[in-house]
């Protein structure tokens, strides 16, 4: 299957198409770049949302009246639904303009926010915290399939740099951000505040995006008969180890700094924030190889974090070389999505709703089940064999990325 050359916008009147002008030194319509950034702040702020309550557990728990441990479910629960979502989405949408359905995540997405502020009691809480899952279950679903549409097809890869970019940004401050924000207004407020934020994405999507219209060319809804096809197959089993290996190492980075590297609060800070923006570079330095050179990021992405992870393990109470593994880490792992979305556009172009859907399913599963074997490993056998199944898992990213190159050629 091969990738279309230029994946023009969809209009429906002259007077939309003059709107999307294009500038005398690119390709890329003026006004498809500012629908792709309102999509990226979109982004910022359902990560910023999932990921706020790592910091502002005990207040929740306190007032609401339940341990840190069901509070803690505000994190889970939004994935469940996330995954639920970013299967069946496809299906129920297909016949529904993709502007209004991506407005409609949007807006349910700052319904979640103001919910979450005013819950009165847990089970308002996790009502709202659900709805988020289902903002970004859909969202990112169906956000490579937008972009492609946005976009001409060699400046995909900077699009999804993009949203990742808000992506990386977002889960870099959204814990510290709400630890700070929740001791001068508290938890409420702190999840209010990206509420304001969500409204300006929504209205801002509203104005920039054109209608796009379904598309017939769009295969089945059912997003597993795409594991039919051997290189997609191979490429989910890709996705799959790689943030399996990401997460399972990645969740338990902060006790590992703290009483194996022995750093402080404020230099844990700072490697957390190092990570992030090492990550928003990675994403803008990855969009500009993947052009000629997918698979071979695709391989060496997870390899390299394989390799940081021996060397956390080997050199982890050195704080310089944690610092500068930890800088690695971030420049590679936050460059992984673009590169696997930018293979999602190029091996199913006429799927890639259906693929985004699969793809969506398939990182938060994996996230799930990094993070739960890795608590068994770190909490039984001690935090090495954690970074040590992450290791692995990544070198059997690397593995099978290889694996669906070769499927993709044969």
């Amino acid at each position: 299957m091969t990738q279309q050359a230029f994946i023009q916008p969809d209009f429906k009147n002259d007077d939309d198409a003059a709107a999307f002008t294009t500038t005398a030194n690119s390709t890329v319509p003026v006004a498809a770049w500012g629908a792709v950034i309102s999509m990226a702040l979109c982004v910022a702020v359902l990560i910023a949302s999932e990921f706020m309550p790592v910091s502002l557990l005990s207040p929740i728990a306190t007032e609401l009246g339940v341990t840190e441990g069901r509070a803690g479910q505000a994190i889970s629960i939004s994935g469940v639904f996330a995954v639920a979502t970013s299967i069946f989405v496809a299906g129920m949408t297909r016949r529904m303009d993709r502007r209004l359905v991506l407005a409609s995540f949007s807006a349910i997405l700052v319904i979640s926010g103001t919910i979450v502020t005013f819950a009165p009691n847990y089970l308002v809480l996790m009502i709202g915290r659900a709805l988020l899952g289902i903002a970004i279950g859909g969202f990112w679903s169906m956000s490579t399939s937008i972009v492609m549409r946005l976009v001409p097809a060699d400046s995909v890869p900077r699009g999804l740099a993009m949203l990742n970019a808000g992506n990386a940004v977002a889960a870099t401050f959204a814990a510290p951000l709400g630890s700070l924000l929740g001791s001068y207004i508290g938890w409420r407020g702190a999840f209010f505040a990206v509420v304001p934020l969500a409204l300006l994405a929504l209205v801002w999507q509203w104005i920039s995006l054109p209608p796009m219209p379904p598309r017939s060319s769009e295969g089945s809804s059912n997003v597993f008969r795409l594991l039919l096809r051997p290189p997609v197959a191979i490429g989910m089993a890709s996705i799959m180890l790689l943030f399996m290996g990401q997460f399972a190492l990645f969740t338990y980075l902060r006790p590992v700094l703290e009483t194996v590297t022995a750093v402080s609060i404020s230099t844990l800070s700072l490697l957390l924030l190092l990570m992030g923006l090492a990550g928003v570079a990675g994403t803008t330095i990855v969009s500009h190889l993947l052009q000629k050179r997918l698979f071979v990021i695709l391989a060496a992405i997870p390899l390299i974090m394989a390799f940081i992870a021996l060397g956390l393990i080997a050199f982890g109470s050195s704080s310089t070389i944690t610092a500068v593994l930890l800088v690695g880490w971030g420049l590679f792992s936050t460059a992984a999505p673009v590169g696997w979305g930018t293979w999602l556009s190029r091996t199913m172009p006429d799927d890639a709703e259906a693929g985004g859907g699969l793809q969506v399913a398939t990182i938060q599963l994996a996230i799930t089940l990094g993070a739960s074997v890795g608590g068994v490993l770190f909490d039984g056998y001690g935090w090495w064999t954690t970074f040590l199944l992450a290791a692995g898992l990544l070198f059997g990213a690397f593995l099978l990325a290889i694996a669906a190159w070769r499927s993709t050629r044969r």
